[in-house]
């Protein structure tokens, strides 16, 4: 197939970069859901762009160029997924603590745990309503979550598939396989996804104002180690989880008792809102000996209409320079 010559002006290295930047955000969201590390889909981001310009005066047309760069970001991840396959977050690895007022036990340090993903480093939002919720859907670290439990292969097909809504055939043409092994390993990583997360497409938000309400409570309650408040904004159901820790804790009494031992006791608080994996999201800050408040936890919330379902609080200060979030705040802030 003789490949027609696009209509653009300039280098070859110009035209690359004209052609491929539009697909570079939605190509770093495919790397997160595949990964499960923003950390790890931007280093394999800048891996596809170099392999694809090095590729590009090869390139035939026999694709397009979206396609094409898709069929290496595919090779980029799995490549990327051998011997390392899974990001847990603690409910992952065992059931939860029954002893809230003991110290949590440390984490092992090699265990690669997943990592949420700014919403400010994918662009503006969708403009239909229905596409919003869609990607907000595909994005939750429930989702990310689950999607681990996949082999890579089963992911790259769910993603294509059920999130970027490919055809069939096409996903078979990227993989190099069949339509039938295609088919057959969507209907194996669906079911396995139903076990796994049965309800998280199910999840309702309330909305606004209830929504600004609840999180400006929620905020408020550990800014003044509320817990009566907490009490009040938490679901019967809630789970708190604290990676790397592996300890984590379900239900309302046994959240609230390890919160106050552990958390509401150990000082002011400041909380500053942001936005993760399409879920609402708070940088904590805890106030040392010099008062001033240094990054704690990024705290990422799942919300229902009854409430606050679940937080996960990655204790990792190195997530919040890509949230926008600075790592102190003086006493006046």
């Amino acid at each position: 197939m003789t490949r027609t010559a696009p209509t653009v002006t300039g280098t070859p290295d110009e035209e690359f970069v004209r052609r491929s930047e539009p697909f570079r955000r939605e190509l770093l969201a495919y790397c997160y859901r595949m990964l499960g590390s923003i950390h790890d889909a931007e280093d394999v981001l800048q891996e596809i762009y170099l392999q694809a310009w090095r590729g590009y005066a090869r390139f035939e047309g026999r694709s397009s160029m979206r396609t094409w760069l898709y069929r290496i970001a595919t090779r980029a991840c799995l490549k990327a997924l051998e011997g390392n396959g899974r990001r847990p977050l603690p409910s992952g690895l065992g059931g939860p603590s029954d002893h809230p007022d003991e110290p949590p036990r440390p984490g092992a340090a090699e265990v690669p745990w997943l990592q949420p993903a700014p919403d400010a480093l994918f662009g503006a939002a969708p403009a239909d309503p229905a596409a919003v919720v869609e990607a907000r859907q595909t994005m939750r670290l429930g989702f990310i979550a689950a999607l681990q439990h996949l082999s890579g292969r089963q992911r790259a097909v769910l993603i294509l598939r059920d999130v970027l809504a490919w055809r069939a055939s096409e996903v078979a043409g990227l993989l190099g396989t069949t339509t039938a092994a295609v088919n057959s390993a969507l209907q194996r990583a669906r079911a396995q996804l139903s076990q796994i997360a049965p309800t998280q497409d199910g999840i309702a938000e309330p909305a606004d104002p209830a929504r600004r309400a609840l999180l400006d409570r929620y905020a408020a309650a550990f800014e003044t180690a509320d817990v009566g408040v907490l009490a009040g904004v938490l679901t019967d159901d809630a789970v708190w989880e604290m990676p790397p820790i592996p300890t984590w804790f379900a239900g309302r009494e046994t959240v609230l008792r390890f919160l106050a031992a552990r958390i509401l006791a150990a000082g002011e608080q400041r909380m500053i809102p942001t936005s993760v994996n399409g879920q609402p999201a708070f940088g904590s800050y805890s106030r040392d000996g010099d008062g001033v408040y240094r990054a704690h936890a990024l705290q990422v919330l799942t919300l229902t209409a009854a409430g606050v379902a679940r937080v996960v609080a990655f204790l990792d200060a190195g997530l919040f320079g890509p949230c926008g979030l600075p790592l102190a705040l003086d006493a006046t802030a």
